[in-house]
């Protein structure tokens, strides 16, 4: 039996009708193969979220999105296809949240943990969060508000600092870099004052070390020479102890008979402090001579006679 030219094409059209008709019920979100269960929440904005978007569980998909509709009271009702082989708990929440940057969206379903299943055709609970973009725009506000004010406090700070101050300021970092550079020329001379008398170093290293293994050698030769001249050191410190101890009781014994002697009115000093004979004597006498030196002033003719031709005058 021949095909005519005519029923190929007929045939090539009905396969490609039946493909396109395949082709837009999936991009649906129908599986028109396999039977699956069908569940419905309603959201009050489900901006970003499409047909044929997927429903995951931590991150698997588990269904798709099979349908948006639009409600009179302005809500959407969100119907979701999901694999039979799975079984959804009663108060599972199915949430809408972002998968990217753009605003793109997802159902996710947070699974509770109920032992009674939810059956074809039910309304899960449904939750909204926000987009990514949503929850960056408060830290953005935040971090325009916190560069304006640094913004702000940069550009007083320039208002404030004069320019006599900003050369003052650069003269200084030149000034820090010069010293800078001369401690860096210090450096390289003493390394080479180093390098250059490192022979010297050495040797004066090495007789230090020659001089410490002498003494470690007669370390017991020192302390006993040190052991000496402590002993005589203690000898003489006793002994010129000893001596002055002497002198100084012999000093007080003196004294003391000294003072026994004026007590006892031995002696000028002796008597003239126990002798109140004596002492009236020598007070009568200063009182007479007193007498005399005021008689002298005032009659000195009386004592002194001269003549100016030498003649003599009684």
């Amino acid at each position: 039996m021949k095909i005519t030219n005519e029923t190929k094409v007929g045939i090539l059209a009905a396969v490609a009708i039946a493909i396109l008709v395949l082709g837009y019920s999936f991009l649906k979100g129908n599986n028109v193969f396999s039977s699956e269960n069908e569940f419905y929440a309603r959201y009050p904005s489900v901006e970003g979220l499409t047909v044929s978007k997927p429903v995951l569980v931590n991150g698997y998909q588990i269904g798709r999105v099979s349908s948006l509709q639009l409600e009179p009271s302005g809500s959407i009702l969100a119907q979701f296809k999901i694999n039979p082989e799975y079984e959804i708990p009663k108060n599972t929440i199915a949430r809408l949240e972002s998968t990217d940057l753009l605003g793109g969206k997802a159902i996710v379903f947070e699974l509770g943990n109920s032992k009674i299943y939810a059956n074809d055709g039910d309304t899960l609970v449904a939750n909204t969060e926000k987009n990514l973009m949503e929850q960056v725009q408060p830290i953005q506000k935040k971090a325009e508000q916190i560069i304006g004010r640094l913004d702000s406090v940069l550009t007083s700070i320039n208002n404030t600092i004069s320019p006599d101050f900003q050369q003052n300021f650069n003269k200084s970092f030149a000034s820090i870099a010069k010293t800078l550079e001369t401690l860096e020329g210090t450096t390289r001379q003493v390394d080479n004052l180093v390098g250059i008398e490192s022979t010297r170093i050495a040797i004066i290293m090495g007789n230090l070390e020659s001089v410490s293994a002498n003494f470690k050698n007669n370390n017991q030769k020192i302390n006993a020479i040190m052991s000496n001249l402590e002993q005589v050191s203690d000898k003489f410190a006793r002994a010129d102890f000893e001596t002055t101890v002497k002198n100084a009781d012999k000093a007080v014994a003196d004294i003391q008979s000294a003072i026994n002697r004026v007590n006892s009115g031995q002696g000028s000093l002796g008597q003239l402090i126990n002798d109140e004979g004596l002492y009236n004597n020598l007070n009568n006498a200063s009182a007479n001579l007193d007498k005399l030196m005021i008689d002298l002033k005032a009659n000195p003719k009386r004592y002194v006679s001269f003549s100016v031709f030498g003649g003599r005058k009684d």
